[in-house]
């Protein structure tokens, strides 16, 4: 390999590591992603540029005490097709199809349907745990399996956090809501009554993603 195909290489793992990076940490400054990357600052900027032209992230300026503001480089919504997609295209599809076959209380049904399968799934997997946490590090466990880059944080207050960074389902959710507000009530009804559940964040209301908060 000439060495300018390995210095290609080279600087498409490092995007490909500063678009995982944006994805698992959300909003990250150039200093941050070269602190991560143990690449100079000046060398992750050329690559955030580079990919602010294809169209995968973009940034935010934030205030800082002194000096300039700083850019917080997001992904953008482009961005989600580097990530599992969960068959998106043939899943829209069927959505669109079951709503012209069924109508919107038809294709409610079918959702009902799905998301009690789903809670007796997890219910399974969860029996036999004990306290919340170990519960949501299981859950987060499934969730991850299934796409959605889940990792349990806590809140500057002591609550649990329940963190999906993607959404494999994304572009399906888009076109039927019904489906963010079954998965609330899965994890809901998956917790028990006692455990209360609120999304704090939503990929699909602008945020970077999804994100319930956990009290007792």
């Amino acid at each position: 390999m000439s060495k300018s195909d390995t210095k290609k290489e080279a600087s498409v793992k490092t995007r490909k590591a500063i678009v995982h990076l944006l994805k698992q940490n959300g909003p990250m400054d150039a200093v941050a992603l070269s602190s991560e990357l143990n690449v100079t600052g000046m060398a992750v900027r050329q690559h955030l540029y580079r990919l602010q032209e294809e169209r995968l992230v973009d940034y935010d300026e934030e205030s800082r005490p002194m000096g300039r503001p700083a850019k917080l480089w997001r992904l953008t919504a482009e961005a989600a097709r580097l990530f599992p997609d969960g068959y998106m295209d043939l899943t829209v599809s069927l959505i669109d199809s079951m709503k012209e076959a069924f109508g919107e209380a038809g294709l409610e049904k079918l959702l009902e349907v799905r998301n009690k399968k789903m809670q007796d799934q997890y219910a399974v997997q969860l029996a036999g745990t004990e306290g919340i946490r170990e519960k949501l590090e299981i859950l987060a466990d499934i969730r991850t399996n299934e796409g959605y880059m889940t990792e349990i944080a806590e809140h500057e207050d002591g609550d649990l956090l329940f963190v999906e960074k993607h959404c494999p389902i994304c572009e399906a959710a888009t076109a039927c809501t019904q489906l963010c507000r079954n998965e609330l009530n899965l994890f809901r009804a998956v917790m028990g009554d006692k455990v209360h559940i609120e999304r704090s964040e939503h990929l699909l209301s602008g945020g970077s993603r999804c994100v319930y908060k956990i009290t007792k």
